[in-house]
């Protein structure tokens, strides 16, 4: 059986890239509603309150960047 070649530009690769964090984030939303919930701590609180600052200011990182920076 041959292997099947599919090209994709610049553009079309950032958009896949992109769903791929929609896709990312709904999972991890779905997880976080059938896991148990936890009472969160102040340290937790202020993480995530660091966090969405980080995000309001457009300090985030793509799903690309992440995947490279870890090399895989």
């Amino acid at each position: 059986m041959r292997g099947v070649v599919v090209t994709v530009d610049e553009n079309e690769l950032k958009l896949v890239l992109e769903r791929l964090d929609t896709v990312k984030l709904e999972l991890l939303r779905l997880r976080a509603m059938l896991l148990p919930e936890e009472k969160a701590t102040a340290e937790d609180r202020k993480s995530i309150a660091a966090a969405k600052k980080e995000m309001r200011a457009g300090k985030t990182a793509s799903l690309k960047e992440f995947v490279e920076e870890l090399g895989c």
